[in-house]
């Protein structure tokens, strides 16, 4: 059975193999004869010199019966495939076959009608030859008569026209059909011209040119009428150009009367533009008194564009037919006229332009761009395809400067309203603070400083992100003129980045300065909205600015940074701005607090005062004044750190003043010749150095510490220049008690409190009369009861 069927197979191969052998024949494939095949390519079987029997016996050596087995599979399946294969292009074959037997067919079809009609048309070419020839014979005696009657009867009718023509321009005139005229003109000009030597056609001669100047007349009179269109103004110039009137001249009447219709045309965008600013001068409404309603700026453009524009490339093309594209030689003439041309073009866009700048720097009160920026599209790409027209001129570059300009003129226009909602908003804010204690209690979340900080913060930069979007509408893709670089650049940087957004903070941190300076208004500023605005320009520094600046480089594509302000440098500004508010805020707090004491030395009478009972009045105010300071601020800065406190901390003064009092005991009754006030410059060589006006840190404690510190120097200081007698001494110490009890608190450090208020106590003493101090057991029961 296996030798049946290799068999078989074997004679398979051989079917297979006869048409891949035909086919090698046919396309001149070549086998090489003088080589033997080697073993390997017989047993490939895609091989050209594939043997089966080979094949098969190399498998049932190697192979078991399993894998013979899978292997018989592998190669079912590989014939199903090249069967189903051979069955598909046996298919697209066929019918590319079925296809072109058809089209054979249809070609037999109309082979066969096509040779009956040619068959059809030699029999009439044979019967029109004859016909011809039987023509010809007939008439071949009288051919020279017949042609010399033929050319006698032409021109016998081309006399008759000649001798007609007055008559005919008369009638044409008559009925004002100029073209007509001009037309029978032309065709007679060369032949009288040739025969004005005879009487006969010189006399018509003579009367065709006096209808010629009639006519001529006519045209000119066609051609000064106003209401004429310059589509009829250019039949008017052609008609006499071919009446050989003077070029050059017919070129400025041609221009001239042109511009009467469209000096019309900017007439009535002038008396737009002036009805806009009767109506921005008067402010009532859209409607002024003649009940005239104003064009918006897209009417504007359509009007200018569809009338002046229109109207003007209709004169540049008529005017370039009429006097550029003729054929002649005259090269001169071509020169002058371009050059009239262009004069009379340059002088009206150049009016046109200025009505066009005048009412876009009109449009500033719409807050939406949408119907700005298509205006001013349409007025680019109208320039744009006037520019074809008239290649000696450039007017896209002057409709470039005025969509740039009208672009800065609506950033300028965002910046002033971003400007004046800051002032709006500070307003706010010195209403609110005006209209609430903010020292003590604060009834009113809403007009607290951090609620006001929030909402002017998130008031100004949703306004700066409104306008930044609003300004998107000049680089949407469907515009002409966003993606030029000429314009995108420039407006996206520098006008847009710098002039808008960088400019804007700018503003904001001069007008923070401001209010350090003293200048105008802001001398009276409450204290604290120099609070509030040193926490806005801290704020600006941590965040906002580099928020700020990544959202318009990313709505505006800016990728070059070297060309414009860093945001290190921005932020650098306005912690600049935070500090000089945060020290000026000090400065007047600490101001105010030093005020009240001073005044409560200077108008008190040390020597003769009585026997202290209470704490005065002053220092309750202190106290609190500096406890409303520290709840206002603590509402705008975070606590800050302070240094570890001592457990005595309300004690402090009993023993220094105990240790004072010694001292002063000693130095006022013991003998001794060293100087009072020798030892006290002594004592505060070896005591800690304050600085008073130090740098404030941007947190609670270390403002209180800077306000604390200004009011207790300036204590010391007015303590300084009074003298006391015995109550006013024990005055100072129930005072100072009373300030160290609370004060201390407030502060980054008691001891800094401590040391001046010592320092107080210390200076009283040694400008008393008579230095007798008050018992700490009697002072602490005042202040308890106080």
């Amino acid at each position: 059975m296996m030798a049946t069927t290799n068999n078989d197979e074997a004679e398979g191969g051989g079917q297979r193999r006869r048409p891949r052998d035909l086919l090698k024949s046919y396309y001149g494939i070549t086998e090489g004869s003088d080589a033997a095949p080697a073993a390997s390519s017989l047993c490939d079987i895609n091989g050209a010199n594939f043997d089966p029997n080979v094949y098969l016996s190399k498998l049932l050596k190697e192979r078991s019966l399993m894998e013979l087995m899978d292997k018989e599979q592998e190669m079912v399946k590989h014939i199903k495939t090249l069967d189903s294969d051979m069955q598909t292009l046996v298919y697209e074959n066929y019918n590319k076959f079925i296809s072109a037997t058809d089209t054979i067919r249809k070609m037999k079809t109309d082979f066969k009608k096509m040779e009956d009609e040619m068959d059809r048309l030699a029999t009439n070419m044979s019967a029109i030859t004859e016909f011809s020839g039987c023509i010809s014979a007939a008439l071949q005696d009288r051919r020279q008569q017949i042609t010399k009657l033929s050319g006698v009867h032409t021109l016998l009718k081309k006399l008759q026209f000649l001798f007609e023509l007055p008559a005919r321009l008369q009638k044409c005139i008559e009925q004002e059909s100029y073209s007509q005229a001009v037309r029978y003109c032309a065709k007679s000009r060369k032949v009288l011209h040739q025969y004005q030597h005879m009487p006969s056609f010189h006399g018509i001669q003579e009367d065709v040119k006096q209808i010629v100047q009639q006519l001529s007349f006519k045209l000119r009179e066609q051609f000064r009428q106003k209401n004429s269109s310059p589509k009829q103004l250019a039949e008017c110039v052609d008609l006499l150009l071919q009446l050989n009137e003077p070029a050059e001249e017919l070129c400025e009447e041609f221009l001239s009367y042109a511009r009467q219709k469209i000096d019309e045309d900017l007439a009535r965008l002038e008396q737009e533009i002036r009805l806009l600013e009767a109506q921005g001068a008067a402010s009532k409404g859209p409607v002024v008194a003649d009940g005239s309603v104003p064009m918006d700026i897209l009417e504007f453009v359509d009007c200018g564009c569809n009338g002046f524009l229109s109207n003007i490339c209709l004169v540049i093309a008529s005017y370039n037919d009429m006097f550029l594209n003729r054929q002649h030689e005259d090269e001169q003439l071509d020169a002058i006229a371009v050059k009239k041309l262009v004069h009379f073009v340059n002088e009206l866009m150049k009016q046109y332009f200025d009505y066009v700048r005048q009412r876009v720097h009109l449009e500033h009160s719409t807050g939406d761009n949408t119907i700005l920026v298509r205006s001013l599209d349409r007025f680019h790409r109208r320039l744009q395809a006037m520019n074809k027209l008239l290649p000696d001129t450039d007017f896209s570059r002057a409709g470039t400067e005025i969509v740039s300009k009208a672009a800065r003129d609506r950033v300028s226009h965002y910046l002033l309203s971003l400007m004046q909602h800051l002032s709006d908003c500070l307003t706010d804010i010195r209403q609110s603070l005006a209209s609430q204690n903010l020292v003590g209690k604060q009834e009113d979340r809403s007009a607290n400083p951090s609620a006001l900080l929030r909402k002017m913060s998130s008031s100004l930069t949703d306004q700066i992100k409104c306008v930044l979007s609003n300004l998107q509408t000049f680089i949407d893709s469907d515009i002409t003129f966003a993606m030029k670089p000429y314009f995108h650049s420039t407006f996206c940087m520098h006008d847009v980045r710098e002039g808008l957004v960088v400019a804007f903070i700018r503003h904001i941190l001069k007008v923070s300065n401001e209010f350090c300076d003293g200048c105008g208004d802001k001398i009276s500023a409450p204290p604290a909205l120099l609070l509030i605005l040193s926490r806005f320009c801290h704020d600006l520094e941590q965040s906002t600015i580099g928020y700020l600046l990544t959202l318009v480089d990313d709505q505006f594509l800016l990728d070059d940074s070297s060309k414009v302000t860093s945001s290190t440098e921005l932020r650098n500004e306005a912690k600049d701005a935070a500090q000089r508010l945060l020290n000026h805020y000090v400065q007047v707090q600490g101001l105010t607090i030093s005020q009240m004491l001073r005044k409560s030395v200077e108008t008190r009478d040390c020597l003769s005062s009585i026997e202290p009972r209470n704490v005065r009045a002053v220092m309750k105010r202190v106290i609190e004044d500096v406890t409303g300071i520290d709840s206002l601020v603590g509402q705008l800065y975070e606590e800050g750190i302070r240094t570890e406190r001592t457990s005595d901390s309300t004690r402090r003064s009993y023993t220094y003043s105990n240790q004072r009092q010694a001292s002063r005991s000693q130095w006022s009754y013991a003998p001794s010749t060293m100087d009072n006030s020798l030892m006290s410059n002594i004592q505060k060589l070896f005591s800690e150095k304050i600085e008073i006006f130090s740098k404030v840190e941007f947190n609670k404690v270390s403002v209180l510490t800077g306000i604390i510190k200004i009011s207790l120097k300036t204590f010391l200081e007015c303590v300084r220049l009074k003298t006391f007698g015995r109550y006013g001494l024990q005055q100072i110490q129930v005072d100072t008690h009373y300030l160290q009890l609370y004060l201390w608190r407030f502060v980054s450090d008691e001891n800094l409190v401590h040391l001046l208020l010592d320092e107080i106590v210390g200076s009283a003493i040694h400008r008393c009369l008579d230095p007798v101090t008050m018992e700490p057991s009697v002072i602490e029961l005042i202040c308890e009861r106080g």
